[in-house]
């Protein structure tokens, strides 16, 4: 099983790959021009990585969620993805991802951060199955 995460934001898509369970790696992050460009770059990462699952961090339980769920799944549509898709909450990986690159510079704006709470939220699905 190939896993993809995806923390969609409105400037950066941050992503995260992760294989049978195992490590999971952070990759580049999509800077977003327009919602049809950044769909179809998510599109060539599931092909070229062969995803078979994508797993978007979401803010669950918060007054945000049904509007967020929205997004995302117009966002999917776009992307046109076959496989499975899972919802994660994200809360504080973004927090968590900045405290990771504490000390390293120009991090805020070229999606380091945003890969890395990527992987935050994919780590944390991948635990709990």
């Amino acid at each position: 099983m190939k896993y993809l995460a995806i923390d969609l934001g409105l400037k950066r898509i941050g992503l995260a790959y992760s294989a049978h369970k195992s490590i999971v790696t952070p990759l580049p992050a999509i800077i977003r021009k327009n919602r049809n460009q950044a769909s179809t770059e998510v599109k060539k990462v599931i092909k070229e990585w062969e995803i078979d699952t994508v797993v978007i961090g979401i803010p669950l339980g918060g007054s945000s969620e049904g509007e967020m769920r929205r997004r995302i799944e117009h966002f999917m549509n776009l992307v046109d993805f076959d496989g499975e898709v899972f919802y994660q909450d994200e809360a504080g990986s973004s927090l968590e991802a900045q405290n990771m690159m504490k000390g390293e510079i120009k991090y805020i704006r070229d999606g380091r951060v945003d890969s890395i709470s990527a992987m935050i939220i994919l780590e944390r699905f991948i635990t709990k199955k």
